[in-house]
């Protein structure tokens, strides 16, 4: 059944705007692909080998994001259902530059770290690695939230019956991820009914309801230095979000490098693998051994997953 969203805005003529950005030498198009084909049942993207498509919402309307990657450039289009938007064409360089990891330091981080006897070899082996970024932050919180204390084959369950849930629909045929709009339009059972647990469905509507209250102005925070002692105390003032949530999303969202990601799994998995440790590393011992890294610990645990999956 058609949501009426989608139904409001099918007839509108739509709306294109395209965009080509200059890649890096080192770009690594397919750590980038990688990370929005983890679904391999995906109702929102569509994943090739050199192009995704995905289905978002672009100022309240449902659209499809394509990126094809051509040697060293990215051509981006968005198809918007729905009128113009001014300054639309702005917004999107800066969305795709963000969500390939443009914005990132990176080659201040591996001219700082390439000597280092255990981050070298890392930065040899993955040379140019970049974190890519969801769509908007609102993606990566709710992105975080899903995948507390679960594993990542569960929370992309989740997250592919959350979108089915919504049932918001661009012409191309591609589901959209929601945004706070169509997320508070659920209710808790809803969300339980999508795998949610109690706590983590009440943690997401109420995030939905801070976003569109504008006490969590993601938009603007997006276009300002990053205040990131001002989102961190915001997020955690909300029951069922804790530092890895926040740090994550951080990452995920805003692209901010900084976040101590000690207590997620697969970040001590691949330190101890890193130390040729025969034990388990500890939350403790991890935070300790990311600290001196600042301001890259969460990029350096980007790294770490990598040997995590091995």
């Amino acid at each position: 059944m058609q949501s009426p969203f989608t139904a409001m805005h099918a007839y509108h003529r739509p709306t294109i705007l395209h965009h080509s950005i200059e890649l890096p030498a080192d770009f690594k198009t397919e750590d980038f692909l990688a990370f929005h084909r983890r679904d391999p049942q995906s109702v929102a993207e569509q994943v090739g080998t050199r192009f995704i498509r995905k289905g978002l919402i672009w100022h309240n309307q449902p659209a499809c994001l394509t990126i094809h990657f051509r040697d060293q450039t990215a051509v981006a289009e968005l198809s918007v259902d729905g009128p113009s938007v001014l300054s639309g064409q702005n917004k999107l360089s800066t969305m795709v530059k963000r969500m390939l990891g443009l914005t990132q330091p990176i080659e201040a981080f591996e001219q700082t770290y390439r000597d280092h006897p255990q981050l070298g070899p890392l930065i040899i082996r993955n040379p140019g690695l970049r974190v890519p970024l969801t769509a908007t932050p609102f993606e990566a919180l709710t992105w975080a939230i899903t995948g507390q204390q679960i594993s990542v084959h569960a929370a992309i369950a989740i997250r592919r019956k959350l979108i089915q849930r919504v049932g918001l629909h661009h012409s191309c045929g591609l589901m959209c991820f929601p945004d706070a709009g169509q997320v508070v339009q659920l209710n808790e059972i809803a969300l339980r009914e999508a795998g949610y647990s109690q706590t983590k469905a009440r943690t997401l509507l109420n995030l939905s309801v801070m976003i569109l209250e504008n006490r969590l102005p993601l938009d603007d925070w997006l276009e300002s230095s990053l205040p990131v002692d001002e989102i961190s105390a915001r997020l955690l003032s909300i029951r069922g979000i804790g530092p890895w949530t926040i740090n994550y999303a951080l990452m995920r969202g805003f692209g901010w490098l900084d976040g101590s990601l000690h207590g997620d799994a697969a970040v001590r998995k691949g330190l101890q693998a890193l130390l040729g440790s025969s034990e388990k590393i500890s939350e403790e011992q991890t935070r300790d051994w990311l600290t001196p890294f600042s301001p890259y610990r969460a990029l350096i645990a980007a790294h770490l997953w990598t040997l995590s999956i091995e």
